[in-house]
């Protein structure tokens, strides 16, 4: 029985140490949703802000990006080339429930948005305890980088890419059929795109936290460099209208994001060593 007892209490241990980490993740999930679902209810409750000024943005002609276009086409010697002079397609919302319904999930994406940098937070706090004390010095401000990613990620979506998948498509002509688009279906397009973007615009922090697990080095980004290069233009060209100057103003910045990202894994796996 003697001889039992060590392994009993060291079973004992992995257990509570396990038990442990599912009452912290626990945790961090409820005030992550908390913070989420505060987000939401604030964004829900400005409705006339949300819809009219954020959302039915892309659909007016003085959009900040359609002005930015057609002074780009003045400078470059295009004419009115690149200026929106009309929103030719319409919404309609066809179910007693679709505005209601748009209302609810737009909130809810909304809400994400807003709380992304507490939302990391929460993550951060709980991978924390399992760095040393210098890999958390070493990742100081982490948290305000990847916030300030993310939200560049989304101006981007919503400022650039939104708007040219939107003309594009919603000006698209087969025959005579005229574009009247549920409003449902725009608002995901909408913020589908800016909350991919965001995300996309986290690869410096995910390759960050990859170098630090040793599963990703800057030898094996470099070779795979042209590989990532392939996958950002396929990417860029599905969420872009099919024309070479849109792939190539959503692909840059993504490939800048791949060599900075390069970077980081460099001085991440150079510390590693160094701390050998």
């Amino acid at each position: 029985m003697a001889l039992d007892q060590p392994g009993e209490e060291t079973k004992k241990e992995v257990e509570m140490g396990f038990l442990d980490h599912l009452e912290e993740l626990r945790k961090r999930l409820f005030w992550s949703a908390a913070f989420i679902l505060l987000g939401s209810i604030g964004l829900f409750a400005s409705k006339t802000w949300l819809f009219e000024q954020v959302l039915f943005g892309p659909r007016r002609v003085d959009f900040v990006s359609f002005r930015a276009w057609c002074w780009l086409s003045e400078k470059i010697g295009a004419g009115d080339a690149l200026c929106v002079q009309e929103i030719s397609y319409e919404l309609i919302n066809i179910t007693m429930l679709g505005n209601f319904a748009t209302h609810i999930l737009i909130s809810s994406i909304g809400g994400f948005i807003l709380a992304f940098p507490f939302v990391f937070w929460q993550f951060w706090l709980f991978v924390r305890p399992a760095l040393k004390g210098r890999e958390v010095k070493s990742a100081r401000g982490i948290g305000w980088s990847s916030s300030l990613l993310f939200f560049l990620g989304v101006a981007f979506g919503y400022y650039v890419i939104a708007p040219l998948s939107l003309q594009f498509l919603g000006n698209y002509e087969i025959g005579d059929v005229e574009a009247r688009i549920s409003v449902m279906s725009y608002m995901k397009t909408i913020a589908s795109i800016a909350l991919a973007a965001g995300l996309i615009f986290q690869l410096p922090v995910v390759v960050y936290f990859l170098s630090k697990a040793g599963l990703v080095t800057p030898a094996i980004l470099k070779t795979y460099r042209r590989h990532a290069l392939v996958g950002i233009l396929v990417l860029s060209a599905i969420i872009t209208p099919p024309d070479l100057t849109s792939q190539i103003l959503v692909s840059l910045p993504v490939l800048l994001l791949y060599e900075f990202s390069i970077v980081i894994s460099k001085r991440v796996t150079k510390r590693a060593n160094m701390s050998h």
